[in-house]
């Protein structure tokens, strides 16, 4: 990486709403950054309809190495379900590859530590359950700390219908009720974020904050060069 060469990041997204979501986000924490999004909602319904496979991760590295070529000096994948191909993509790229769920669950595990070890896992897809379970699981190592997930009844068709609303106070109203078991909250779809104000006792965690300070973080500590950063 040069560092005459402007500060660049890639974003690949599967719903491509998200791009303007993450455009504001990132762009409010370092508006000099230089965003470029690709969107491919064929990469989600492959991995609903028959998981993630080889077909998805050769897509995924398809994008990033397109977005690297184009300029991006780091790339992250916003889209949970297929987050583990974007840790396959990274041992491939000469840039930074990140998962976008990967800071989240880092502060999940953290914050578990310290109060009683019980994470829950809401999502509104049940593809998206296992790349973020196991990740928290990794990461947890022998802690002793017990991750429970579950998928948010009718949320994911109240999206897919158009309305927002409905699937935001279902997301709410699970959040709500699994604040009672829990030590902390992830949601694990960017897709959610937008119910993490839900009023709880727990701390309620989203990958779009979380997962976009830490892409501007890299850039901020070093713009020019430097292992794992930009």
């Amino acid at each position: 990486m040069s560092g005459d060469a402007p500060a660049a990041a890639g974003l690949l997204h599967t719903v491509p709403a998200l791009a303007e979501t993450f455009q504001h986000r990132i762009g409010s924490m370092d508006p000099g950054l230089r965003l470029t999004h690709v969107a491919d909602p064929g990469l989600l319904a492959r991995a609903i309809a028959t998981g993630v496979d080889d077909e998805v991760h050769e897509r995924v590295l398809a994008h990033v190495r397109h977005l690297a070529s184009s300029g991006a000096q780091a790339v992250m994948v916003t889209c949970s379900s297929i987050a583990e191909s974007a840790e396959r993509a990274a041992l491939t790229v000469d840039v930074p590859v990140l998962r976008v769920d990967e800071a989240m669950a880092e502060e999940a595990v953290r914050t578990a530590a310290e109060g009683g070890g019980r994470v829950t896992v809401l999502a509104t897809l049940e593809s998206t359950l296992g790349p973020t379970g196991r990740l928290l699981q990794r990461l947890a190592g022998g802690s002793g700390i017990r991750v429970r997930a579950s998928v948010v009844g009718g949320a994911a068709r109240a999206r897919g219908a158009g309305d927002r609303h409905e699937h935001d106070r279902l997301v709410a109203e699970a959040v709500a009720e699994a604040a009672a078991e829990s030590d902390v909250i992830v949601l694990a779809q960017a897709s959610m974020a937008a119910a993490a104000g839900s009023v709880t006792a727990v701390p309620v965690l989203e990958s779009v904050s979380t997962g976009s300070g830490r892409l501007a973080a890299m850039f901020r500590a070093d713009p020019g060069t430097g292992e794992g950063k930009c």
